[in-house]
């Protein structure tokens, strides 16, 4: 089974890619995404958008895991997220039921839900909340995938994974291996909110599994470890990863949330104090999914990609 991943030089895609080398795959540098089919022969894709030529590139392919996009940045506007995240995901799709690939995997991003739960935890028969420009483009590209499966039968499953962690990562988990680093404390010691994550190993045993399970198709999944954890047992669990001693101070939540709306950062405490659980449960229901890693294993790889 041939299958092509976009995407591949990011933070997910390289390590799917590791993982599982034979994958042919796209990789990502800037705003350039050169395609690469098996492991020498190199093709080149200017820019994923509406206009992309991929003739001869899906030719021989039964599915296409696509992780390349614009992540949520400051620096991107409403027409970036769309030119990309949505006119390049649906171009490519189009193509590719063209060129008769079966199967397309389209990773998109818990957001479309939402930012937080409240009670109930996120599932697949939630509505759907996307807040900013970011999350909008995800919904879009989903709508207009399933739009696409209907039309022409290409197979289209939907990934929205919860904040992915692993060696490398960016975003708020780098922020986080930062402050384990070169703090001895962090002031997370009367948190007990409840939050989902997932591990990149976990997140790509997934992927793989939605490319080519064969129940996978039309269904979206929800993706997380499984294990909802607060704050504190989250930054513990890297401290742990990372053979670092943390102490947890116990700073009250109302003062973080009021520290943090002084400096305009508030949002950003939100992601870390607020809760946002989900339902997984449907990927062992149809596909018999359990995450190969639990945190520990996961958080273990940490410390082992320093040496």
């Amino acid at each position: 089974m041939k299958i092509m991943v976009t995407g591949s030089s990011g933070f997910i895609g390289s390590n799917l890619h590791f993982l599982y080398p034979n994958l042919l795959k796209t990789l990502r540098s800037n705003e350039v995404f050169n395609v690469t089919c098996a492991s020498k022969s190199v093709m080149i894709a200017p820019d994923i958008n509406g206009d992309t030529n991929w003739s001869c590139k899906l030719f021989d392919i039964n599915a296409i895991i696509h992780l390349a996009g614009l992540a949520h940045s400051n620096s991107y506007s409403i027409d970036n997220y769309q030119s990309v995240n949505v006119n390049g995901t649906l171009h490519l799709a189009a193509e590719a039921a063209k060129a008769g690939v079966k199967r397309f995997v389209f990773v998109s991003s818990i957001v479309v839900n939402g930012t937080s739960t409240q009670q109930l935890p996120f599932s697949t028969t939630s509505g759907v909340n996307p807040h900013n420009a970011y999350a909008l483009s995800k919904y879009d590209a989903e709508v207009g995938l399933k739009k696409i499966a209907e039309e022409t039968g290409l197979e289209v499953v939907i990934v929205r994974p919860t904040l992915v962690y692993g060696p490398n990562a960016p975003g708020n988990f780098g922020s986080l291996i930062k402050l384990v680093k070169k703090l001895p404390f962090l002031p997370f010691g009367l948190a007990e909110n409840k939050r989902d994550f997932i591990a990149v190993q976990n997140l790509t045993d997934l992927l793989m599994t939605c490319a080519k399970h064969r129940n996978a198709a039309g269904h979206t999944f929800l993706a997380s470890d499984g294990d909802t954890v607060s704050i504190k047992v989250f930054t513990n669990a890297i401290a742990k990863g990372l053979n670092k001693t943390l102490i947890q101070l116990p700073v009250p939540i109302c003062l973080m949330r009021l520290g943090a709306r002084l400096l305009g950062k508030l949002s950003m405490a939100e992601q870390l104090l607020g809760n946002l659980q989900v339902d997984s449960s449907n990927a062992h229901e149809v596909l018999g999914w359990t995450p190969p890693y639990t945190m520990e294993q996961a958080m273990a790889s940490l410390s082992e990609s320093k040496k």
